[in-house]
């Protein structure tokens, strides 16, 4: 009998409350499967069943608290075969959303996809959103702990570059101009295509400080750090980045961002992340130096891309330019590392035809 159990979802979690289960006892599970949702402090994460069976029991009932670890339902054996011609279980309809309700959201910068009505047929009410607003205070609560403790315990050693953009953005111009609308790609998925692909060169900066040494990830899995509308930030992953084409990472990126902001990630792609790349050029920020998420041992920053001037062959012409920058743990690397890691970034992004 296997047990599904509450998974932890960063090095700060002891708790998470289960929300919602989405199998009941008797349903076929198959691995990969989102069977329950549970609230942690970086908002309601979707959870993944690991193994094939069927659910055999509900341990936690939805409204419970419980510590990480704690085994929430038993799963059986291998699934048997649906009988034949059974119909596909209708997918949950959406929430109605009250007038109030929403523009009280619209004001409070609160998510409705993350809001459980408790109106008349699920409808989400006034109370609700305001409900709803006060975790995004608890979010902050936690992100400061958790930056705090890696200030605290964490050797930061800080690093930056300026990078010429011209080749990349060139590049990039021309390849939009042959593909669809809907498969345009944006610098910031060249820039986490080479980050990726910089940390099979410097392999010390991709895997977790825990129990007193460098224990290695088992693939490059970058965390893309994404601002919630109701305030806060999660990091999910993007898997094995450094082996995806350039199309399916820009895919997978956006598709990351729209569910990160609706409310809608899996408990993988939060658990998992080998590196942070955090990108404020958006903002407009010249440069970022993040803080280490622990227990990850390294955060890549990205500023905007400006017009700077740049000596080239001797003469200073105007280049779009921005600039990387790399805060590391010294117990993994040091500088000469971290150095060498921005200089391949560098040279990768003069060449994107071969990202």
């Amino acid at each position: 009998m296997g047990e599904f159990r509450m998974p932890t979802l960063g090095s700060d979690m002891e708790a998470g409350t289960l929300v919602e289960w989405m199998k009941h006892p008797g349903d076929t599970v198959k691995k990969g499967d989102v069977i329950a949702v549970v609230d942690t402090q970086k908002g309601a994460i979707e959870i993944e069943v690991f193994e094939d069976g069927v659910l055999d029991r509900i341990v936690v009932a939805p409204g419970t608290k419980v510590p990480v670890g704690t085994v929430l339902a038993q799963i059986r054996g291998t699934a048997p075969s649906p009988p034949a011609g059974t119909a596909p279980q209708e997918e949950p309809h959406r929430s109605r959303v009250s007038p109030m309700a929403r523009k009280v959201a619209a004001d409070r910068g609160v998510d409705l996809a993350l809001v459980k009505g408790s109106g008349a047929q699920g409808a989400i009410t006034r109370e609700d959103v305001e409900r709803a607003a006060a975790p995004a205070s608890a979010m902050r609560t936690a992100i400061a702990a958790a930056m705090a403790r890696s200030k605290r315990e964490i050797p930061h050693y800080y690093l930056s570059t300026q990078v010429d953009m011209s080749a990349a953005l060139t590049w990039l111009r021309a390849e939009n101009e042959k593909r669809p609308m809907t498969d345009r790609l944006l610098p910031a998925v060249l820039l986490i295509k080479a980050v990726a692909l910089g940390l099979r060169d410097v392999p010390e900066l991709n895997g977790y400080w825990v129990d007193g040494g460098f224990r290695a990830g088992a693939g490059i899995h970058v965390g893309c750090a994404i601002s919630l509308r109701g305030g806060g930030l999660v990091a999910p992953a993007l898997h094995d980045a450094d082996q995806t084409d350039l199309t399916t990472l820009m895919r997978q990126l956006q598709d990351l961002v729209a569910r990160a902001r609706a409310g809608s990630l899996k408990s993988s792609e939060l658990a998992d992340p080998t590196i942070t790349v955090t990108n404020l050029g958006d903002q407009g920020v010249d440069a970022a130096f993040g803080i280490i998420y622990p227990p990850q041992v390294a955060i890549v920053g990205i500023g905007k891309i400006a017009e700077r001037p740049w000596v080239v062959s001797g003469r200073i012409e105007p280049r779009p330019v921005l600039t990387a920058t790399l805060s590391a743990d010294h117990r993994a690397s040091d500088g000469h590392r971290g150095g060498v890691f921005l200089a391949v970034v560098d040279r990768l992004l003069q060449t994107p035809e071969a990202l």
